[in-house]
């Protein structure tokens, strides 16, 4: 189970990439028979977000001066003492199996040692088909939960709506800060997976009496899923609070396909019509570059779509909403372990009635 055999139509996020030598232990099995692996990652509050020299998951940075070296000036590795009885060490196959993703007295007991040293433990998977990409961890995500924890008073006490939660990372960082949040996406497998994080994690956010509910939106839907026999379902009273006092949505990296992309500028126009107050969304996004046979040159077209629909809402001329949009520089601190890569962006989108 080390190695993750990949098909044609995988999709291998790159954030581990990045961090190959991090510890990312796979913990079971999901539903679908995926393998889920735990990730911890620390929040760098002290960094600055300009050196790269600071780590994130669990890992100190050293100081190069005081790295014992040769006298040639060759790095000194010392090396593990062997047991002298054998000539391999020993291993120990673990059998895993799926499972209902409970979590244990020691799970929980672990999380608050965690929590006393600002880390963020994150389950997920590795390599999905695309329609299952929620389940992996993106670069986007990380952008902006930097500018969540950069603007923490602008958020401080709010009610938040996060689209396409995937994870859940992003709404974890969130409660940080704010009063409530409505972390929502589709899909049993995934929003269980997103349940158990924010348990993980509840020592970030529950002593500020701070919430998060795990919710049900499709964005191919018309309406709000309140069929009370279905999990992660919306009662009349979580759609009522939602109206009237929700005043900011984030979506990190969900504009990957274009229906997709109609779907979730539908479902901004229709909830910024009904909100009491006007709104402010931020949506972060990769350009990710592909060569195209179509082409026959480097193209962003999932990127180059979602530029048209934010062009297309602002000049909305009919209807009863008036939508700003306007990127966001990012210049704020970097408070994770990742590559900020210039293909990293931010957006605003404020929406007023006429």
């Amino acid at each position: 189970m080390d190695q993750v055999t990949f098909r044609s139509d995988t999709v291998l996020y790159d954030v581990h990439l990045l961090l190959p030598n991090a510890c990312h232990l796979m913990k079971r099995l999901n539903s679908v028979g995926q393998p889920v692996f735990t990730s911890k990652f620390r929040i760098l509050r002290d960094c600055d977000g300009k050196d790269s020299s600071c780590e994130s998951p669990v890992r100190e940075s050293t100081d190069a001066s005081n790295v014992p070296r040769d006298e040639d000036g060759d790095l000194d590795v010392v090396r593990r003492p062997r047991c002298s009885s054998c000539n391999r060490d020993a291993v120990c196959p673990i059998i895993l199996s799926q499972s209902a993703a409970t979590l244990t007295d020691e799970e929980e007991d672990s999380e608050e040692e965690d929590g006393a040293r600002d880390v963020i433990k994150i389950e997920h998977t590795m390599a999905t088909p695309l329609e299952d990409v929620g389940k992996q961890i993106w670069r986007g995500a990380f952008l902006l939960a930097d500018f969540i924890l950069a603007q923490a008073s602008m958020f401080k006490g709010a009610t938040v709506l996060e689209l396409g939660a995937g994870t859940g990372l992003t709404s974890i960082v969130m409660a940080m800060v704010a009063k409530t949040v409505y972390c929502t996406d589709v899909g049993d497998d995934l929003l269980s997976m997103c349940q158990r994080n924010v348990t993980l994690n509840k020592q970030h956010f529950e002593p500020q009496e701070s919430e998060i509910r795990v919710r049900q939106l499709d964005w191919m839907a018309d309406d709000f899923c309140t069929d009370a026999d279905l999990d992660f379902c919306w009662t009349d009273a979580e759609i009522a609070d939602l109206h009237d006092n929700t005043t900011f949505v984030i979506a990190a990296d969900v504009c990957y396909d274009d229906d997709l992309t109609d779907a979730l500028f539908r479902t901004l126009y229709r909830l910024a019509s009904n909100m009491r107050h006007p709104s402010t969304t931020y949506i972060s996004i990769e350009k990710r570059l592909n060569f195209t046979l179509r082409h026959m040159d480097v193209s962003c077209e999932a990127y180059d779509y979602f530029r048209h629909c934010l062009d297309q809402l602002q000049q909305m001329t009919a209807g009863k909403m008036n939508f700003t949009v306007e990127p966001v520089k990012s210049s704020f601190p970097q408070f994770f372990q990742y590559e900020r890569v210039e293909q990293l962006e931010l957006w605003k989108v404020t929406a007023e009635r006429l």
